[in-house]
């Protein structure tokens, strides 16, 4: 169950003289997804970054070397290549110097292998990202209705590809992933000598989901200093646990203008952090996992079609608040977040004088479909 609109646009980048760079969490399938472009492709060479051979292969390389490794092989594919030191110039030398040869490289870290790869490589690639498993790609995999009723489930334990195919080991498989697997790469880069603060600082975010965060706060739940929360909450963007969404503000004195939510880009290791799997109808954090579940989802939507837009949330001073907003094409979009489909909603007044030409709609468990679809 891959995403197949990201498995044509990699085919249909195939043999153009780029790379191609895959990034995206651990464990969300992007071994998979090639394994599925690349397996009946006989002269490909697979390499794994995180294992000790392959990245002392990679010490003081040559092209000549180079070369001779790759023999006569069309494809070459480096899995977690963040692991390997210097991994921007080297595969720059590849693309150089080795021509008719198809390098992939993935990652599971933006700040490692982006970070270094951006400089060498600008001109001479294609970066694409992946996320765990989407709405629509369920929707595509047993159809709508199917899908919609499994809707409780995903909203508890999300769509990482192991939860999905494993039906009744949801909580050991998202034990397994939060205790440490997908923070691995910021445990090596940054020799973290207290994962512990780190985990707390995951469960402060997880239980702030859809409020207002601020670092002061959270580095006294956490006992650090804002700066080392900042530097904490980016390395847990870069590995794709969390993303941010900033405020809005263009016209109003009154707008807040450094403000941020954070989500996490899958519910279930949100829910695993704290430790929480009732299922939907008893808890009382349903409309925060609503709007992490949509948000989240709207993000995949969003990378997977190539959709062009900035994303906010809007907050003045006095907390008249607007649950997310998209800025296309010079318009704005703005959309409230409701599990009941029988709730309430208005738009601020506020919001709609000073942004009269914006579009405005509420998204609950009845409709929300035709936004993520």
């Amino acid at each position: 169950m891959i995403q197949r609109s990201l498995e044509q646009t990699i085919q249909s980048k195939l043999r153009d003289g780029k790379a191609i760079i895959l990034l995206g969490a651990r464990q969300v399938g992007k071994t998979t997804l090639l394994h599925k472009i690349f397996d009946r492709a006989e002269d490909t060479m697979w390499l794994n970054g995180d294992e000790p051979d392959v990245q002392a292969l990679f010490e003081n390389i040559t092209s000549s070397r180079l070369k001779n490794i790759l023999g006569n092989k069309k494809n070459i594919i480096i899995d977690e290549a963040q692991r390997i030191s210097d991994i921007g110039l080297k595969l720059k030398l590849i693309t150089d110097n080795i021509k008719n040869v198809q390098l992939v490289a993935t990652g599971s870290s933006a700040f490692e292998l982006a970070n270094k790869i951006n400089e060498p490589l600008t001109g001479r690639k294609w970066e694409y990202k992946m996320f765990p498993i989407s709405f629509e790609e369920m929707v595509h995999h047993h159809g709508l209705i199917e899908e919609k009723r499994l809707l409780p489930e995903r909203l508890i334990y999300g769509y990482y590809p192991d939860i999905v195919n494993n039906p009744g080991s949801e909580k050991d498989i998202l034990k397994q992933l939060t205790d440490s697997y997908l923070y691995k790469d910021i445990l090596t880069w940054e020799n973290i000598q207290k994962p512990d603060k780190l985990l707390r600082l995951l469960k402060a975010l997880a239980f702030q989901v859809g409020s207002q965060v601020s670092f002061n706060e959270l580095g006294q739940i956490c006992g650090l200093d804002n700066k080392t929360i900042e530097k904490y909450v980016n390395l847990l963007e870069q590995v794709f646990v969390i993303f941010r969404l900033g405020t809005f503000n263009r016209n109003l004195r009154n707008e807040l203008k450094n403000s941020r939510k954070i989500y996490f880009y899958d519910n279930g290791i949100r829910n695993a952090l704290i430790a929480n799997f009732s299922p939907p109808e008893i808890r009382d954090d349903i409309g925060a996992l609503w709007e992490n579940f949509i948000i989240s989802e709207r993000v995949k939507f969003i990378n997977y079609h190539g959709i062009w837009t900035n994303n906010y949330y809007w907050r003045t001073k006095q907390q008249t608040e607007i649950d997310y907003l998209e800025d296309t094409d010079g318009r704005l979009y703005a959309y409230e977040f409701k599990w009941n489909p029988n709730a309430k909603v208005s738009i601020s007044k506020t919001f709609t004088d000073a942004y009269p030409q914006s579009a405005f709609k509420v998204i609950h468990r009845d409709n929300f479909e035709e936004f993520i679809l």
